[in-house]
């Protein structure tokens, strides 16, 4: 039912942020805010949240966004990042599955996003300035020896050195590096018993 019923009521709301003129300011705003309020307090629910991630699927909606991203960027900046917009954000995350959805939809972008400020120069300096700072530098080396730092690490490395992959690893280091010891043994005592047979030729 909501999945057919909010594209209506952000249609609504849409309609009633630029309609009206001068003489129903004031009832275009009543409505506007009202409408306002229906749309968060619906998409606060579960089948709200439920309805926006399927309309999120659907490609003419997501063309759609693309080609108004101007009006969608000032619809976000001026309803869902108010005080109500933060907090409705702050209660929708909660839900895993909600959460889920969004950096699932987002990864890309993500990826995208952090491998071009990884190539800025004006963010590796930033990062740099970042590392360098004397109270981050405290905060980090406190970091590194703080009894909770160091029980993790001892955690992470027994989990690594029990992982069979590791251990696989390890092995096959331990085997090449025995064989190439080996292999090394061979040719000095090929070396020596040359250098005695040549040696015991030359006194006859």
């Amino acid at each position: 039912m909501w999945k057919f019923a909010l594209p209506l009521l952000l249609l609504s709301f849409s309609l009633a942020a630029c309609g009206g003129n001068a003489a129903d300011t004031g009832n275009a705003q009543m409505d506007y805010e009202a409408t306002k309020k229906m749309v968060v307090d619906i998409l606060k629910t579960d089948d709200g949240k439920a309805a926006l991630q399927e309309m999120m699927k659907d490609e003419k909606i997501k063309q759609q966004l693309v080609m108004d991203q101007k009006i969608v960027a000032q619809t976000i900046e001026e309803t869902l990042l108010s005080e109500k917009g933060e907090k409705f954000w702050k209660e929708a995350f909660k839900d895993p599955k909600f959460a889920g959805a969004v950096a699932k939809g987002m990864k890309k972008e993500q990826e995208e996003l952090l491998k071009a400020l990884m190539k800025d120069p004006e963010y590796q300096k930033m990062m740099l300035d970042i590392m360098q700072d004397p109270e981050n530098e405290k905060n980090i080396t406190k970091l590194l020896k703080s009894k909770e730092y160091r029980e993790h690490l001892q955690k992470v490395m027994s989990e690594t050195f029990e992982s069979p992959l590791y251990k696989a690893k390890i092995q096959d280091i331990l085997l090449k590096a025995a064989s190439e010891q080996a292999e090394g043994e061979k040719k000095q005592e090929g070396g020596a018993q040359q250098e005695q047979q040549k040696g015991g030729g030359g006194g006859q």
